[in-house]
């Protein structure tokens, strides 16, 4: 139930810059408290505008609302700032965990960073397993869900339950089970008027809405083909701490287990996928095909998830996306997205779009940072001084796109959209605690299941 730094801010220096909010808490807790007590440092760090001062909030005003904080590794740490950074009116009250020293890390950091509007006392932190329960029966207004993804759906059906709007990290499943308990959960929000905001910051961000709004008015023709890419060197991991219990060491070493990260084509590469999505009006892909495997990273401590992905995705309407995605060190770093319409071609990339062919357009007024623009908007929801505000659908949409592809590169099997929805792959324990771990095999295309079932 916790969640580390794995996003943009983590691709190697040789990679094109993609700014991050993660990217600074990769040293562990100590040095999220550190970059947390100082938030210009943050800022600098992520944002792809110029560092504002400490705290520099947003117009988002109106009444107060309260949030909880449901993962408090490197990911919910920065939620929190950058929740608090969207609005004066904005308080950190609970904090959950699967691991105490990350709930008291986070708690000191923010404590140092949020003028008084973080200091979570000891009655209102919470670890273990169950933690996010008990955040969820306080009175926090709004949650924000940033544990490991295999987690999420069941903390976000618990929390739409609990009558709470929802921050929710991306991916936010899996596996097929995940993702149906995603729809109908978001179904449920609707009805509730509960809003939910997701982190899928590039629809968020300025210059790619404005590219968006120039490819619906038709500045590249119809939209026909796209490519996507996140290439880059490889990640942080950890060593088993003796200490823990070997599904406790899983959960700290999440990225390398399919169970918990869903394998990076689905935790990190989905931004992509979600853009090409997108820019074929929020249409999902009827089928894919994929290759895939395991080259660079093969020792134990990386689990039995893949380092790189190729897919073939089909859309309606005889368009194609091609998606690649590798974390291998040494290799070329790339992570943008090409939309190719009948009369031009768009390229996407964080804090950066433009246009080429029958209309020539490149972005280039403010861009404000992304990651806090997120919580403005869904704040602003709430508070009622925006429209109703559910992403759940569109994110639910674009995780099974990604774990359609990962499923497809696993087996060497086509799929299709429907059949892979219905799957009934369920990776995650029901009642997870201390104990065994999960155990999963490297996949071997038509020889071997990769993962339980």
């Amino acid at each position: 139930m916790t969640d580390r730094p794995v996003r943009e801010g983590s691709v190697p220096p040789a990679t094109p810059a993609d700014p991050s909010r993660r990217g600074f808490l990769g040293a562990g807790a100590g040095a999220m408290a550190a970059a947390l007590a100082v938030p210009a440092i943050i800022t600098a760090c992520r944002a792809p505008e110029k560092a504002a001062g400490p705290m520099a909030p947003s117009q988002s005003r109106g009444r107060p609302i309260r949030v909880g904080v449901i993962g408090c590794g490197g990911r919910g740490g920065g939620a929190a700032i950058d929740a608090l950074r969207a609005s004066p009116d904005t308080r950190i009250v609970a904090l959950g965990d699967a691991f105490r020293e990350r709930v008291d890390a986070t708690a000191d950091g923010l404590a140092k960073a949020g003028e008084g509007r973080a200091d979570v006392p000891a009655a209102s932190r919470f670890w273990g397993f169950d933690a996010y329960r008990k955040v969820l029966a306080t009175d926090c207004d709004l949650v924000i869900l940033a544990t490991a993804p295999g987690f999420r759906p069941t903390h976000y059906a618990a929390a739409i339950e609990a009558g709470k709007h929802v921050f929710f990290e991306k991916p936010v499943a899996v596996d097929p089970s995940g993702v149906r308990t995603v729809l109908e959960a978001s179904a449920r929000a609707a009805e509730r008027k509960l809003c939910v905001a997701t982190g899928t910051q590039r629809r968020h961000e300025r210059c790619y809405l404005e590219a968006m709004r120039l490819v619906r008015e038709g500045a590249i023709g119809r939209p026909v083909a796209a490519r996507c890419y996140w290439n880059q060197g490889g990640l942080w991991h950890k060593d088993p701490d003796p200490a823990l219990s070997e599904i406790e060491n899983q959960v700290r070493n999440w990225l390398y287990f399919t169970w918990l990260s869903g394998d990076h084509v689905v935790e990190q590469h989905v931004h992509n996928i979600d853009v090409v999505n997108w820019a074929f009006g929020d249409a999902h892909p009827v089928r894919c095909v994929a290759t895939g495997g395991r080259q660079a990273r093969t020792q134990p401590v990386f689990g039995a998830i893949n380092d790189h992905f190729a897919i073939d995705f089909e859309y309606p309407g005889d368009r194609f996306a091609a998606s690649m995605c590798r974390q291998q060190d040494g290799t070329d770093g790339r992570v943008e997205e090409i939309i190719s319409g009948t009369e031009g071609t768009l390229l996407t990339s964080s804090g950066r779009a433009e246009i080429r062919g029958r209309v020539t357009w490149k972005f280039a007024g403010p861009n404000p940072n992304p990651y806090v623009q997120e919580h403005v908007d869904l704040q602003d929801a709430v508070r009622g001084n925006a429209p109703y505000l559910n992403e759940g659908r569109r994110i639910a949409e674009s995780t099974m796109t990604a774990i359609m592809g990962r499923m497809a590169a696993y087996t060497g099997k086509d799929l299709a959209w429907d059949a892979a929805l219905a799957d009934p792959m369920d990776l995650v324990p029901k009642d997870p605690k201390p104990g065994p771990g999960v155990k999963e095999s490297v996949a071997i295309p038509g020889q071997a299941a990769p993962t339980p079932a």
